[in-house]
């Protein structure tokens, strides 16, 4: 029988991307920090615990020693929703092969991971289960796994789901591994579980595999918050829940109290938070129940930060598709959540709730309290040409009636076996690969553009966006939160550091901006000619006749105001 105390264990975090769980960085899921909960309370000294993100390992190669010498190696991944991923690289399926192969130890697998692997993480792709040559893999939940495995002494486990006592156990007793992620403390946000499972079935999603919806208690988020509160950590999403609105209820209904519990208990343990986003809400549950949702955003937007996205899974505005799936809610339902939610959040910090949405001259120059997302999924059963038809149609409705969107993403389905799109596969995404793509560049060029420039014009301030990789002379950098706008500043700064960017000018999905307030005597050419009205010629003009003690002192004519842009310091 293997001592416990004695045991050194190496987590390997792959990163996930689920339907209602995301930890690729700069997020960490729940998965390390409950496994690594469960391995204390299985009598694992913390200290004996060693965490690594794959990016860790790929970059500095004796990090392996780690894999190679542990008495223990847990793998912790799996991709069922697949994105493109700016903070971070989830691992291959060979890589995750090659972490068995290395190991000296025991070897354990968990995460979605268990639902199937792909040749690659990307969509219209079939996927099949795997061990990936690992001596055990947990088909329940790879924290309740690898507490028995160490209980058991190493020999073997029952597959199980742990239960609440256990998760709120875990969850505070595992906040230590934080301090090792390599974004810690400024860059990290923490993915918070609130619930798992879905009352409905939509043909594709994996996550009614965790059947019907179970919730945590709203004290139980609210310690885990503090203890991670206790390690550095001030950004924190609600992501791990299938419909934010139908917690601490029946599965369906909205529980306002329940939200007020869990939002207000948030902000009591941690009052100095940087971001509190989430990130799914079911449009079904706006529709069915608008007063009861309608309070319960208020709520939401009452204690969240700047820039919150409510992520609705329309999947299709089709309706012959959304019945061969078993979409949960139509497209005119889906369109009034539109609505209700812009009623009760889409007003900026400084303004008056009552006036949401806003936008335009009048607006402040920060991003809404709340917004909705919309997500479409493409190759799903009954897909036609049609299909994408209605999808726009569905897109410029919103647009025209003056609503907002903070973001809409298109993908690809991934089959997953236990989901009733296994039967289909990836067929029919295949078959329509090239209608996909000139559709989704449409709906970039119709939808998108215009959008953000509604959402956030010229002159709308971002807090704090960290630098993080340098691409054509330029510097990219993101918010911490729910879908962060990506920012492109000119020039190469120093990355890793934080800086307020005012926007200047627009993409599809990214925006342009200058450092904020920017500074007319030390800007360079290049920051200069972005800002609306400037242009080269004239950029150069005030690089010439620096210095200035005032704004007002360039002359830029009467037509061009720098005053949200621009500080003339001495």
């Amino acid at each position: 029988m293997t001592d416990p105390e004695t045991l050194s264990v190496t987590l390997v975090d792959g990163y996930v991307d689920e339907p209602a769980h995301f930890g690729v960085p700069p997020y960490i899921s729940t998965y390390p920090r409950y496994t690594a909960g469960a391995l204390v309370d299985a009598g694992v000294p913390a200290e004996s615990i060693t965490y690594h993100t794959i990016d860790g390992l790929r970059d500095e190669q004796p990090r392996w020693r780690d894999v190679d010498e542990a008495d223990l190696l847990i793998y912790l991944g799996g991709i069922t929703v697949p994105g493109k991923y700016v903070g971070g690289t989830p691992a291959e399926p060979d890589e995750v092969k090659e972490l068995a192969w290395t190991a000296s130890g025991t070897t354990l697998m968990g995460g979605p991971v268990k639902f199937g692997v792909g040749d690659a993480n990307e969509g219209a792709i079939e996927t099949e289960r795997q061990d990936l040559d690992f001596d055990f893999v947990a088909k329940g939940d790879v924290e309740a796994a690898a507490y028995d495995l160490v209980d058991n002494g190493l020999e073997g486990f029952g597959d199980r789901m742990r239960d609440v006592s256990e998760v709120t156990r875990w969850a505070r007793q595992g906040a230590f591994v934080v301090e090792q992620h390599p974004n810690h403390p400024e860059y990290l946000i923490c993915e918070l579980e609130t619930s798992r499972g879905c009352a409905y079935r939509c043909s594709f999603c994996t996550e009614p595999l965790y059947g019907d919806p179970t919730f945590r208690p709203p004290e139980t988020v609210v310690d885990e918050v503090d203890a991670l509160s206790a390690y550095g950590v001030s950004h924190f999403r609600l992501g791990r829940q299938a419909d934010m609105l139908a917690y601490g209820g029946d599965g369906e209904a909205p529980n306002p109290d329940a939200l007020e519990a869990l939002y207000g208990g948030i902000r009591e343990v941690a009052p100095d938070l940087e971001t509190l986003h989430l990130d799914n809400i079911n449009p079904v549950t706006i529709a069915r129940w608008p007063e009861a949702a309608r309070r319960g955003l208020e709520i939401i937007a009452r204690y969240n930060t700047p820039g919150d996205t409510a992520a609705f899974g329309l999947e299709s505005a089709d309706p012959v598709v959304q019945e061969a799936n078993n979409l949960a809610v139509s497209t005119e339902e889906c369109l009034e959540a539109v609505r209700i939610v812009n009623e009760a959040g889409g007003w900026r910090p400084g303004e008056d709730p009552a006036e949401a949405p806003t936008f335009g001259d009048d607006a402040a120059d920060r991003l809404p309290k709340l917004l909705p997302g919309i997500n479409l999924v493409h190759g799903l059963q009954g897909e036609r040409p049609e299909t994408y038809e209605h999808n726009l149609d569905f897109l410029h409705r919103v647009y025209d009636e003056g609503l907002l969107l903070r973001r809409v993403n298109i993908r690809q389905v991934m089959a997953f076996a236990g989901t009733e799109m296994s039967e289909t596969g990836a067929d029919i995404a295949i078959e329509h690969k090239q209608q996909f793509k000139p559709y989704k560049r449409q709906v970039r060029e119709e939808i998108d553009n215009p959008m953000l420039q509604r959402l956030a014009p010229p002159g709308t301030v971002l807090p704090d966006v960290h630098l993080e990789y340098h691409q054509d002379g330029k510097t990219f950098g993101r918010q911490l939160g729910t879908y962060p706008l990506l920012v492109a500043i000119p020039g190469e700064r120093p990355l890793g550091q934080t800086l307020d960017v005012a926007i200047v000018d627009h993409g599809y999905r990214s925006v342009t901006g200058v450092p904020h307030p920017l500074d007319l005597n030390e800007a360079s050419l290049d920051e200069l000619e972005v800002i609306p009205g400037i242009g080269r010629s004239r950029a150069g003009d005030i690089v010439v006749n620096r210095p200035y003690s005032s704004v007002t002192d360039v002359d830029v004519g009467d037509d061009l105001d720098l005053s949200p842009f621009t500080v003339a310091s001495q």
